[in-house]
């Protein structure tokens, strides 16, 4: 039993003595490469280490316990202990996303529903820069198409940690579960009879890539520039700054006008794009292998309605996990976590559950 973890605890060991290499403390490269896996190995280790400790004491306790009641009665206590262990310790063993430490870019984009649909896309824009300054993340609006009364058409950000994060609270790892549709019920501030609407927007939560890890050839991209404008396409710039970047092989399309300078732009846009281009391809892989990923929470399927903000009845529902919550303005403004964690532990049991029909 958890021989996977045992070998972990080896890589762990083996680790820390390589970074008491001279010549690896030396590399800080290497060294920093080392140290992130040597940190995301240690909850798990230490949990492999707690749990060989208390099913030695419960193995010593039974075996005492043949001749001394003292020790026996010992026994339940520990059982539970070592129960308690195991199970916390096959959590951390499920398989981790190897994006789950990367930072993000995250898209929304308005649905049919017009302004109001718009509308509702800026309140998702601004309920997750509000969850990103709450878990200390730093934002950066790479690109953005206004309307008239405030909402967005789309509007593209970068989310970035500040520091190495704990296994679990990075970036992608809380926001992968994003990507989707929502949904919105209110009466919307265009409507002068008072009736609810229904409209949506739409997700899109990748993981930002380096450029050295998707190969973009020159050949296959159209640049086009253009003038930047704002809302009701006023121009906002006397000069033709916004880019908009076509990766002919995808069709993909991708287009920033944020920043005063067409080199800015082009930068921002490629972020975007590779982005993008390296999600195609996580879900390209993932179809194929479809029977791993069908009793897990979807992520990135921008298709599927995951989530309804009712505002009538101040209710937020995830349509994935069966999560509920009556504090509508308390998750639009920003307090995420609740939400996100009920996403979090449906992949996992799903998960599990995964691990143990393969044990069986």
């Amino acid at each position: 039993m958890f021989e996977s973890a045992a070998a972990l605890a080896q890589e762990h060991a083996q680790l820390e003595r390589a970074m008491g290499d001279p010549a690896v403390a030396s590399d800080p490269d290497q060294l920093r490469e080392l140290n992130k896996r040597y940190a995301a190995l240690g909850p798990t280790v230490t949990a492999y280490a707690q749990w060989q400790a208390v099913t030695g004491d419960l193995e010593a306790a039974r075996e005492l316990g043949a001749d001394d009641a003292g020790f026996a009665a010992e026994v339940p206590a520990l059982e539970a202990a070592a129960a308690e262990a195991a199970d916390r310790l096959r959590r951390l063993l499920v398989p981790r996303d190897p994006d789950d430490d990367r930072d993000v870019i995250l898209e929304v984009k308005a649905g049919e529903g017009g302004e109001e649909s718009a509308l509702f896309a800026g309140d998702l824009l601004r309920m997750y820069l509000r969850y990103a300054e709450q878990r200390g993340w730093r934002t950066e609006v790479l690109g953005a198409t206004e309307t008239d009364l405030g909402g967005y058409k789309d509007v593209q950000v970068s989310v970035k940690s500040k520091r190495t994060p704990q296994p679990g609270e990075g970036p992608w790892a809380r926001l992968k579960y994003e990507g989707g549709v929502h949904r919105v019920q209110r009466v919307p501030v265009t409507e002068t009879q008072g009736r609810i609407h229904t409209s949506a927007a739409g997700v899109w939560v990748m993981p930002e890539v380096e450029e050295v890890e998707v190969e973009i050839h020159a050949n296959d991209l159209r640049i086009d520039v253009f003038r930047s404008s704002g809302p009701g396409g006023q121009s906002v710039n006397t000069t033709d700054s916004a880019v908009r970047i076509t990766h002919l092989p995808t069709g993909t399309v991708v287009s920033c006008q944020n920043e005063k300078s067409q080199l800015q732009n082009r930068e921002a846009a490629m972020r975007v794009l590779r982005a993008r281009l390296h999600q195609i391809a996580t879900d390209a892989a993932a179809e194929a292998a479809a029977g791993v990923r069908a009793s897990q929470v979807r992520t990135v399927d921008r298709s599927e309605r995951i989530r309804t903000y009712n505002f009538p009845e101040n209710r937020v529902s995830d349509h994935r996990t069966g999560f509920k919550a009556y504090n509508l303005e308390t998750v639009l403004g920003g307090e995420l976590d609740a939400v996100v964690e009920s996403a979090m532990a449906a992949d996992e049991a799903a998960q599990l559950a995964a691990l143990g029909e393969g044990a069986g």
